[in-house]
């Protein structure tokens, strides 16, 4: 286990790394998108630095309104690309998906941007507001 690649970690390490719950990890297992590497001899479920790595992907499709279903081909997308005997087919379409995928991606950030951009601008009204009821308070 010197190896940091070969080193496994429990879910507890994995979930506080990724910033997910345990049920969360759980979950993502259970629906198919990371399995752990391993089991230890009581049963426990034993993550890889790739298992780590998968988990930050998802977690950062989630926010971004990506399905299941679409997080599943991102990370199938994404071992093609990362294997170097796939096949020029599989690669052309892994690339594929991955720039359909992309493209989500930019629009859900546009989207949350978009948002953000009301949700300072009722901030700052509301202090404005505050402002101006505090000095009217205090004549």
């Amino acid at each position: 286990m010197g190896d940091e690649q070969s080193r496994h970690l429990q879910i507890g390490e994995v979930a506080a790394r990724t910033d997910l719950s345990i049920r969360t990890v759980r979950h993502y297992h259970d629906v198919g998108l990371v399995t752990p590497s391993e089991r230890s001899a009581g049963g426990f479920r034993l993550y890889t630095e790739a298992d780590v790595q998968r988990l930050l992907v998802i977690r950062r499709m989630k926010p971004l309104g990506f399905t299941l279903a679409e997080m599943k081909e991102l990370l199938e997308a994404l071992e093609v690309l990362a294997d170097s005997n796939s096949s020029a087919v599989l690669r052309r379409q892994a690339g594929a998906t991955l720039d359909v995928l992309r493209g989500k991606a930019e629009s859900s950030c546009a989207n949350l941007r978009r948002q953000l951009g009301c949700a300072e601008e009722l901030t700052e009204l509301l202090t404005t507001r505050l402002a101006a009821e505090d000095s009217s308070a205090t004549r």
